[in-house]
């Protein structure tokens, strides 16, 4: 199938546009919840952290499990579906309760709301993301082409986290105010009505292809469940896995100290407005569009591990310029607009960058999945995006744990004005996260260097599975 036939298929766009859902929540964990929780709540920012890290402890548990749960699910609605469809009743409904407090909320209440809030939110997303990227080793087994699926999924993710963003910036927080209930209530509002309908669409729309799929040898046995986590950690020792993992967990705080401080960088360190923000939001609504072409291109150019190594590499160079330049005196006026356009330039191929990067990092995910087949005769897709799905998480929980930490130690709790930060608190926090998130991205990609399957191994591999499953069906029939 080629990739114009490729985009012609209803299926490609219905798995593609899951992303919507995650891409609103993800927006919400990464950029929001923190100076939500801190400035509208009154929650101290260690606090939050710790809500964080509880609920990233659950997910731990919990993303393995589901993930290993779906692979071995035998359903008339296929392996994925059940779940997917169960996630509809949780995660829409969380999500607007998050921005919508439905009980009064006190000093004593506040830490445990945030922290229920959290575990469903995070409940919710495992059971719908995971099983449903999951289902892309089944749907394309071409090397190449899984880039060009994973592309549309990134291009949607982004878009619908960066679309709503957009609007919140100009509409509704960025027009109320950074500390004020009424414009966090509608966004939790539109992005759960938006959330319900993505879920829905998405899981109705690869319904019938994924019905059709082959069922699992075996099924999961709850009364078993030293067996399955056997199972488990057989699968994840697969040092391909491992590599990808591992760059998940450590390049998922790095990028959660930049979400989870990106309102508080480009507020109170660059002096932008919200609307002003609003704007970055819009120039980057072309960064999907130019990954979802330019990921595919490059993957099949130099491969798929040189390809993203390149990506983040550039990524990592031009993140900490701006602020350089600013602490050096190199840069235009503080909320000016002049400002605004050139950190808006950097943001958009730095999105450009990040988003080649993670497709073309899921796409080797996928192919995980038949070397790992051929050693454990299991196909383990839902485990590994469970796990995987894990790291990314770490984007929104690790994160927070690190930056509501920074806000403390340089002095940001309770600020809500730009005249009250100072020359040395932007230099403090420049100094506490430049290093830090630099740091962690460049440990990550030494760990993800260790990959090790190219285009000719994924060929090998298919050819060994068709060969066993010929030699099986040949064996029954005789």
């Amino acid at each position: 199938m080629s990739s114009s036939t490729l985009e012609k298929n209803p299926t490609f766009w219905f798995y593609g546009s899951a992303s919507i859902a995650y891409g609103i929540k993800n927006n919400a964990f990464s950029y929001l919840l923190l100076i939500y929780a801190n400035q509208v709540l009154g929650l101290p920012g260690y606090l939050a952290s710790l809500a964080l890290a509880l609920a990233m402890i659950w997910d731990a548990v919990s993303d393995l499990l589901l993930g290993h749960w779906s692979d071995k699910t035998s359903s008339r609605l296929g392996r994925r579906h059940p779940f997917m469809y169960a996630s509809v009743f949780l995660l829409p409904a969380t999500f607007y309760a998050l921005f919508n407090p439905v009980i009064e909320l006190t000093e004593t209440t506040t830490f445990f709301y945030v922290l229920a809030m959290a575990l469903l939110i995070r409940t919710g997303t495992t059971l719908f993301e995971v099983p449903s990227t999951a289902l892309l080793p089944d749907l394309e087994t071409e090397y190449d082409r899984r880039n060009k699926w994973l592309a549309l999924r990134h291009f949607f993710g982004w878009t619908g986290g960066n679309g709503i963003h957009m609007i919140n910036m100009w509409f509704w927080v960025g027009a109320y105010g950074f500390s004020e209930q009424a414009g966090y209530s509608i966004y939790g509002a539109a992005g759960a009505l938006i959330i319900a309908i993505a879920i829905m669409a998405s899981a109705l729309g690869t319904q019938k292809v994924a019905a059709a799929l082959p069922k699992p040898q075996e099924p999961f046995r709850i009364r078993e469940i030293n067996r399955e986590i056997q199972q488990i950690f057989q699968s994840v020792k697969n040092r391909n896995f491992a590599a990808l993992f591992f760059y998940g967990l450590t390049v998922g705080i790095a990028g959660g100290l930049g979400t989870a401080l990106y309102l508080y960088n480009t507020t109170y360190f660059f002096g932008f407005s919200g609307k002003q923000i609003s704007v970055t939001a819009i120039g980057v609504l072309i960064s999907p569009v130019i990954a979802y072409w330019a990921a595919p291109f490059l993957g099949k150019m130099f491969g798929k591990k040189r390809a993203a190594i390149y990506a983040i590499l550039v990524n990592i160079a031009l993140y900490p310029m701006p602020y350089i330049l600013l602490l050096t005196g190199w840069w235009p006026g503080l909320g000016s607009w002049v400002s605004l356009y050139i950190y808006s330039g950097f943001i958009v191929v730095e999105v450009v960058c990040g988003i080649i990067g993670g497709v073309l990092l899921d796409s080797m995910m996928a192919d995980v999945v038949e070397d790992s087949e051929l050693k454990t005769a299991r196909r383990s897709e839902g485990l590994f995006y469970a796990a995987r799905g894990f790291a990314a998480k770490a984007i929104s929980a690790g994160g927070i744990i690190g930056a509501g930490s920074i806000v403390s130690l340089v002095g940001l709790d309770g600020v809500t004005s730009i005249a009250d930060v100072t020359d040395e608190i932007r230099m403090n926090l420049a100094l506490l996260f430049l290093p830090l998130y630099c740091g962690l991205f460049l440990i990550g990609l030494w760990i993800v260097s260790s990959y090790r399957i190219t285009r000719e191994d994924h060929t090998a591999h298919l050819e060994s599975l068709a060969a066993r499953k010929q030699k099986e069906t040949e064996t029954k029939l005789s």
